[in-house]
């Protein structure tokens, strides 16, 4: 049987998993991407699914949202996820991946499919026929204003802060030591120990470090990428207490620093690392400045500056469903961050609701509700009944889940919630509602 073309507009992390969902369910798919033509200020790479804020899809463990809802996905099929496992680099609990290698995998699988036609162009209307709009918080300005006039909604926007990446050849490891926090998992994380002067010193100085200077409009920033030198202004300890919290992470002697800096391995050779929570918008010479004030970064070499860029998104509650579909035209679907969800590991998750549902569509099949136990239905609830007035995204958190409805110790409670998620999940596999 033949089904309808859909157009999937976007080739970030959900518009490609969405694509590849549709594609081996037979279903044939149009995916338009802009990046070779014409690229974000955030985007340096042609190759699809770009990671710009960080390498990082966080915490692998299941007493995490996150790690459960990338379990969830690994049980679901999802192409991103194979490829992050394959192209992992060393993290300690976390999953991180190798960005330029990540991205050049799923590129090629998607482009060497038979079912799907890529399109190097910029989408500058809602296309015709069954479409997902997942073109991300990165959203064109002319894309962006037909999804305006589509919705009839003020959109919702924030700023976002991408974290400088260092050379680790330019990184002074007679201060700097290895260590993962409390010895969890390997000792991948580079750190960069502080005296209590040193980071007063170091705190004045960023107080007054010049920013670049951004648009004469309303700007919010998102918690969870907020740029240290806004974090600095918070209060004296913020980042002690923040990004640069020391506890756990005692140096040789057995001594805690009064603060320390982490950075994270960025590619499989670990060639190059980045500085965790180091989001910022300072200039390229004050971040220069800036950094190399910390020990262990006297002489870095910056393979990446940290940049400032908007972040678009939808008023979620009142334009989709659970099911990621516009409440007001039911061909059209949205997924990634455009859609209300925040992270990398959600956007893939929004995308793999859209594309099952977009291919139950075609079909004409009923939708398909997730079942809110499970992390990957906890979010689609999220942004189908939150309260429209202070809609903001938000990561997976179990605080989303239903309660668990029977007793139990406290401490036992992530891990009932993974276990009645995951079951949830082959249920789902079992009755045959994902195919």
């Amino acid at each position: 049987m033949s089904y309808p073309q859909v157009t999937v507009v976007g080739a970030g992390l959900a518009g490609v998993e969405a694509a590849y969902q549709l594609a081996i369910r037979g279903i044939p798919v149009q995916l338009v991407e802009m990046k070779k033509i014409k690229k974000s200020p955030a985007h340096h790479l042609d190759g699809f699914a770009e990671l710009v804020c960080s390498n990082s899809f966080r915490s692998d463990s299941l007493e995490n949202a996150a790690g459960l809802l990338k379990a969830e996905l690994r049980e679901l099929g999802s192409i991103v996820m194979q490829v992050a496992d394959a192209t992992a680099v060393p993290a300690g609990s976390a999953l991180a991946v190798d960005r330029i290698g990540f991205s050049e995998r799923l590129t090629e699988l998607i482009r060497s499919n038979p079912e799907i036609t890529v399109v190097d162009a910029e989408a500058t209307a809602i296309p015709d026929g069954p479409v997902i709009l997942a073109s991300g918080p990165l959203t064109s300005d002319a894309l962006f204003a037909a999804i305006h006039t589509l919705t009839g909604e003020d959109a919702l926007y924030f700023f976002d802060a991408a974290a400088p990446i260092i050379e680790f050849d330019s990184i002074d490891m007679n201060k700097a030591y290895f260590k993962s926090r409390y010895d969890k998992g390997e000792a991948t994380y580079i750190n960069c120990p502080m005296t209590e002067a040193e980071y007063d010193r170091w705190h004045r100085e960023v107080l007054t470090a010049e920013c670049v200077v951004t648009k004469a409009f309303e700007w919010k920033v998102f918690e969870g990428c907020m740029p240290f030198e806004e974090m600095a202004r918070r209060g004296r300890l913020t980042l002690a207490y923040g990004p640069m919290k020391p506890v756990g992470l005692e140096t040789a002697d057995g001594k805690r620093p009064f603060a320390v800096v982490q950075l994270r391995q960025d590619d499989a050779a670990a060639s190059l690392y980045n500085i965790v929570g180091f989001q910022t918008h300072l200039t390229f010479p004050e971040q220069r400045r800036i950094l190399r004030m910390i020990p262990g970064l006297e002489n870095a070499v910056f393979a990446r500056y940290g940049v400032m860029h908007r972040n678009a998104f939808i008023n979620a509650p009142k334009i989709i469903d659970e099911h990621y579909s516009m409440k007001k035209d039911p061909r059209i679907f949205f997924a990634g961050q455009l859609s209300g969800v925040e992270g990398y590991i959600e956007s893939v998750g929004s995308a793999m609701v859209a594309a099952l549902n977009m291919a139950r569509f075609v079909r004409n099949m009923p939708p398909l509700t997730f079942p809110p136990v499970t992390a990957i239905g906890s979010q689609a609830k999220y942004l189908a009944t939150a309260a429209p007035a202070s809609f903001q995204p938000m990561n997976a958190n179990f605080g989303l889940f239903p309660p668990l409805g029977f007793s139990h110790r406290h401490h036992d409670r992530r891990t009932l919630y993974a276990e009645r998620a995951l079951a949830a999940i082959r249920l789902l596999k079992k009755e045959g509602s994902l195919e």
